[in-house]
């Protein structure tokens, strides 16, 4: 690795990122992160800014999905790290590997001078894999650390505190950053020998898959192996694409809907052998708690050690998702499965619970409308909300990471940032967002930043006025209606305030023909399609 004369601490860090693949980091400058934003520029790694450290950390992710290099959130001292607390939390429970660089004061001000100045450490600890104070000398060997911490196992958010003594001083010894690696082959013990004797002995398998076999890039080794031994496939909203979900044995996600559980967790109940590929059970809802037996036939294939509680398994086989999975099928042949054809109904099913609106118009058609409109290969990202579980049960995923949205944490104001950073690392990919209205307000100011960026980002807002899913809730536990309901914005007037475009939308066809429009305009567009309050009800 090649550094400038006399290389900074900063330096170091931003050589090794670069080192590692990044090319991309998003934040908000302040006096003590100068050193490294400079070194970042230097080492060939863009700095974003952005109007928030929250939306620059979904930034940060969007990218990350795009380019398979770890996202750089870098935030200044006191306000821009405690802004960054929701994001990062994000990251941990929702696997991204994102490095939060923190500017600090050296130890010896710290001692005697207090403004903006709290334990960054202390605060972060919770929601991190690991915590590093920046110290000349050990640094090297921190990052290395920090690196593989941050992308083995499942990967998580790592925090580097940087004094700015620290940051502009003399690098000491510098290594190439360390190979990751892509995981372990479990061992064919006893535990192996049984799983293959239940797959072999299965009549009705099922495959669950999630995030893990995502994050270890399984989707190809996930599709060849539920084709060989015959076994449909659910998957949580993140695993959406490991199997292409045109495929008659892909029963596409769940983990948030009733209506589609009341359909998948009866044919699990009828499977003699159930398959957790890379699953976690974080993305699920309660009704995902214990949906099986204790006695039943259920292999866990999984980088980590699950300690969740959620359920209970037969067989555990620790390693590599692709590994696993082709040594699970060795060559082996297998007799038919499901005679009676469940899940064919099952899927069949579910096509019509989730089908347009009768009327026309409504959120089952607009998420219709856009899948038809779009290109195939367009991601799509989502906030959380009503919309987000109707969308994650109709948007049919042909690959994996191409629905992104925080389905662990389930935290508001991601998808336009996500949409936004995948967009700035994958330019020849066309991306668009769904967002609530409420939503959407959360990171307005963000609008000006993909405006400066010059991405074109068709965002389409579901325009009702409510909290639509708390409503729902509020509504169902017979409280009276407080705090979820709120006075409409004229969207379209604010796009053109910020500098983009925006345009209602209360029909299909306009719907259609405003998205592929959007596709081609060199900033953001508002779709602001206006379904009313109340519009979820019965929907998923």
């Amino acid at each position: 690795m090649t550094l400038p004369e006399a290389p900074t601490n900063a330096d170091l860090i931003a050589n090794k990122l670069a080192a590692s693949g990044c090319a991309h980091a998003f934040g908000i400058p302040g006096g003590e992160v100068l050193a490294i934003i400079d070194a970042l520029t230097r080492a060939g790694i863009a700095f974003h800014l952005t109007k928030h450290e929250n939306v620059a950390g979904f930034m940060a992710e969007g990218a990350w999905h795009a380019s398979g290099a770890p996202g750089i959130l870098v935030a200044t001292i006191g306000p821009g790290v405690a802004n960054a607390v929701n994001v990062v939390a994000n990251a941990m429970q929702d696997r991204v590997p994102l490095i939060f660089i923190t500017g600090c004061v050296d130890h010896v001000d710290a001692d005697t001078y207090t403004h903006q100045v709290f334990d960054h450490q202390a605060l972060l600890a919770p929601v991190v894999k690991g915590t590093f104070r920046a110290t000349t000398g050990s640094l090297d060997k921190v990052m290395d650390k920090a690196l593989a911490l941050a992308q083995t196992g499942q990967p998580g958010p790592v925090h580097i505190d940087l004094p700015i003594g620290v940051a502009t001083a003399t690098a000491g010894s510098v290594s190439a950053p360390p190979a990751v690696g892509a995981g372990f082959r479990p061992v064919d013990g006893p535990e192996m020998k049984r799983a293959r004797a239940w797959l072999k002995a299965a009549e009705r398998p099922i495959a669950i898959a999630g995030v893990d076999a995502v994050n270890d890039d399984a989707g190809r080794a996930v599709s060849a192996f539920v084709k060989a031994i015959g076994a449909p496939l659910v998957t949580t909203y993140k695993g959406k694409g490991l199997l292409d979900e045109a495929d008659s044995l892909a029963l596409g996600g769940a983990g948030l809907s009733p209506l589609a559980d009341t359909h998948l967790l009866p044919l699990i109940a009828a499977a003699d052998c159930i398959l957790l590929i890379g699953y976690d059970p974080i993305e699920m809802r309660v009704g995902w708690r214990d949906p099986w037996p204790d006695d039943a036939r259920v292999i866990d294939i999984t980088p980590v050690v699950r300690d969740h509680g959620m359920h209970r398994v037969g067989v555990t086989l620790y390693g590599s998702i692709r590994a696993t999975l082709h040594d699970l099928v060795d060559g082996g042949t297998f007799p038919p499965t499901w005679p009676a054809g469940e899940p064919k109904k099952v899927r069949a099913a579910l096509a019509e619970a989730f089908a347009p609106e009768a009327s026309g118009w409504g959120p089952g058609a607009v998420f219709h409308a856009m899948r038809e409109a779009l290109p195939e290969e367009t991601v799509v990202t989502a906030d959380s909300g009503a919309h987000r579980i109707l969308l994650s049960q109709i948007w049919r995923c042909r690959a994996p990471r191409a629905m992104l949205q925080s389905s662990a944490l389930c935290t508001m104001g991601c998808a336009v940032p996500l949409a936004a950073g995948h967009r700035t690392a994958a330019p020849e990919t066309p991306v668009t967002a769904f967002v609530g209205d409420a939503g959407l307000e959360m990171t307005l100011g963000d609008l000006a930043t993909i405006r400066d960026m010059g991405l074109a980002v068709p965002i389409v807002v579901l325009v009702d006025e409510s909290l639509a899913l708390i409503e729902l809730k509020q509504r169902a536990g017979q409280l009276p209606n407080v705090g979820v309901d709120f006075a409409g914005t004229d969207f379209p007037a604010l796009a053109a305030a910020m500098g983009g475009h925006g345009v209602w939308i209360d029909d299909v066809e306009t719907l259609k023909r405003e998205a592929k429009a959007a596709l081609e305009r060199p900033t953001f567009t508002l779709l602001c399609a206006r379904i009313g309050r109340r519009a979820y009800d019965g929907k998923f």
